[in-house]
């Protein structure tokens, strides 16, 4: 057991219940619905469950329990529509999503006689349009921010479980967090005017100005969140590589004082054969509320985070090897957003649209150790 000293945070617990974790710009294998005059009209989606048997071991031995679920894993369940429009020398865009919850049963509300809740939610991250020219493009409306962006999009559990370090996670009605919290920081979906370069020699620069998150009710924010991210992808040979490189800034005042908030994201891939190795992290000052996103926090603390990745494909089976962690504090000189998750998954391809999944993770926070197994089923499209 890891006896560090207590981080327990109910906030945690709150944005559990409240929000789904994990992201994914569009799925891989869209279905064309319209396709004429330069007009293109798409639908993609991802359905996935899992079987979730969690052992909880607590500093506090009343708190140690075992507890079963069925329910949704990393990513949520979502529908997305995409548009294309050819106007001229203009290419327009435009991305909806709507991300659901399929948990039914949640333990912690569902009062004193016992009955399960129904609990099914829609979220919608993605709500944007774009315009492409030779000059790169603008995106404006909704959609995942940079800082720490690639960090989980680049996740090997990105269609997995993940880490469940608390009893938001266990019993909440929404997903589990993958490696939020215990190597990244989750770039919570904004409201954003973004350009993205050209992408030349491998290399593609994206900057946007975010709608900023206030540290306080009734904060002050005289100018937006300002976010970057570089990103650069090549190959040698048989071997392929990609790295990163992102960051954020935003200034907030409340009464008991103004807030700083800063943070650098990076990391770096390389795979060559069925091989493939990830290693990210980030450091930032006055975020990292409850360990998990990128919310400004009420004072200057300081969090930062690993995450190491090793994955091997052979023909339809992928094995999957991951550590992470943060460390940190929402205060200067605390550890109340210390934990880390190792995880073992073992993915196998049906076929293009249907994989099937285990994975075994140990989340270990100062005051707790939590053994989960999950199995479960991943269909897109």
């Amino acid at each position: 057991m890891n006896n560090k000293k207590q981080p327990h945070t109910k906030l945690a617990i709150a944005l559990s219940l409240a929000l789904g974790a994990g992201s994914c710009s569009s799925a891989m294998a869209e279905i064309t619905l319209y396709d004429e005059d330069g007009t293109t009209f798409s639908a993609d989606g991802l359905i996935n469950t899992f079987y979730v048997s969690s052992d909880i071991d607590d500093v506090d031995n009343s708190l140690d329990r075992q507890q079963a679920r069925v329910k949704m894993g990393f990513l949520p369940n979502w529908i997305g529509f995409n548009m294309t429009k050819q106007a001229g020398d203009l290419k327009l865009g435009a991305r909806s999503s709507f991300w659901v919850s399929i948990n039914d049963s949640d333990p912690v509300r569902a009062g004193s006689a016992g009955h399960g809740v129904t609990d099914t939610g829609i979220d919608v991250r993605q709500f944007y349009g774009t315009v492409d020219g030779t000059w790169g493009q603008l995106l404006i409306g909704k959609d995942f921010s940079l800082f720490g962006r690639a960090n989980i999009f680049g996740d090997e559990l990105l269609k997995g479980y993940g880490q469940a370090g608390s009893d938001g996670l266990v019993d909440g009605a929404n997903v589990s967090f993958g490696n939020i919290g215990t190597g990244y920081l989750y770039p919570f979906p904004n409201s954003q005017i973004t350009w993205r370069s050209p992408t030349k020699s491998g290399l593609q620069l994206a900057v946007g100005i975010m709608d900023p998150n206030k540290s306080a009710v009734g904060s002050e924010e005289d100018s937006p969140r300002l976010e970057a991210e570089l990103t650069w992808q090549g190959s040698f040979d048989k071997t392929t590589m990609r790295a990163w490189l992102g960051g954020m800034t935003q200034e907030s005042s409340n009464a008991a004082g103004d807030v700083n908030a800063n943070g650098l994201s990076y990391g770096a891939n390389i795979g060559f054969g069925g091989l493939s190795l990830t290693a990210s992290g980030f450091d930032a000052e006055g975020v990292g509320t409850a360990g998990l996103a990128n919310f400004v926090s009420s004072d200057s603390g300081d969090v930062s985070g690993y995450l190491l990745q090793a994955s091997y494909t052979l023909n339809k089976e992928r094995f999957v090897l991951s550590y992470g962690e943060n460390d940190g504090g929402t205060i200067a000189g605390a550890n109340d957003l210390d934990a880390e998750n190792t995880a073992l998954a073992w993915f196998h391809s049906v076929n293009d649209n249907l994989k099937l999944v285990a994975e075994i993770d140990r989340t270990e926070t100062p005051t707790r150790e939590t053994d989960t197994v999950a199995i479960g089923a991943v269909l897109s499209w």
